[in-house]
């Protein structure tokens, strides 16, 4: 149902953009759609495999006469933030300790990660916003996904701590995409996770993320 920090440079011309859980869901249709606007993606990913395939996909989404040197790493989830992950469907005393850790340490603790290392090197060079992803349930709750409605909570209000301690030049939101069919929401959702908008058509005509599209990109 969401997808990790999207780091962008702010400077004029083509910029590049950094997407942790880039391999599918909704870090995949990001990673496409900049692609193909001219923009060079740094992503990373579980997935080895995705990866590759999403490295094909990237040098074909945009203008053949111009360069661009995507970079697709594989690198585990907890420093890198990746897509980010959901418990099981069970009410929290009967969630395993183990599955509850996972969920906090992925979502609170990697975002947390990505700010701790990109933040200083935006504010030397005075540029930049970061958009932690996050969810309808950051801001609401539903009933047997309490730790994973804890980690989305935190998101929004660890973003708007941190948007107060940023200097001029620098911007920080969070995002809630909204309901997306990712394996995320099939995970609670089940079969009827496919009545809902996929990937690539929420990326295409929602506008949850045009905004933050033409607040960075300037329709480019």
């Amino acid at each position: 149902m969401s997808a990790g920090p999207v780091v962008m440079n702010m400077s004029r011309g083509p910029r590049t953009v950094l997407i942790t859980g880039v391999s599918k869901g909704l870090g995949r249709a990001l990673a496409l759609e900049i692609a193909k606007r001219g923009h060079t993606v740094i992503g990373c990913s579980r997935s080895q495999d995705r990866l590759n395939s999403l490295q094909s996909d990237l040098s074909s989404h945009h203008d053949s006469n111009i360069h661009l040197d995507h970079l697709l790493r594989k690198v585990d989830v907890l420093p890198v933030n990746n897509a980010g992950t959901i418990n099981q469907n069970n009410k929290i005393w009967e969630v395993p300790v183990e599955e509850f850790d996972t969920v906090i340490d992925t979502n609170i603790k990697g975002t947390a990660n990505v700010l701790r290392h990109f933040l200083p090197l935006m504010i030397e060079s005075k540029k930049g916003i970061i958009v932690n992803m996050s969810s309808g349930w950051g801001r609401s709750a539903a009933a047997q996904v309490a730790p994973y409605c804890a980690s989305k909570w935190a998101v929004e209000g660890m973003t708007r701590s941190v948007a107060k301690e940023l200097p001029d030049g620098i911007a920080i939101v969070a995002l809630s995409p909204g309901v997306v069919n990712t394996d995320m929401l099939a995970s609670c959702f089940g079969s009827s996770a496919s009545l809902y908008q996929t990937p690539e058509s929420w990326y295409c005509f929602s506008s949850f993320v045009q905004f933050p599209l033409i607040l960075v990109l300037h329709h480019i």
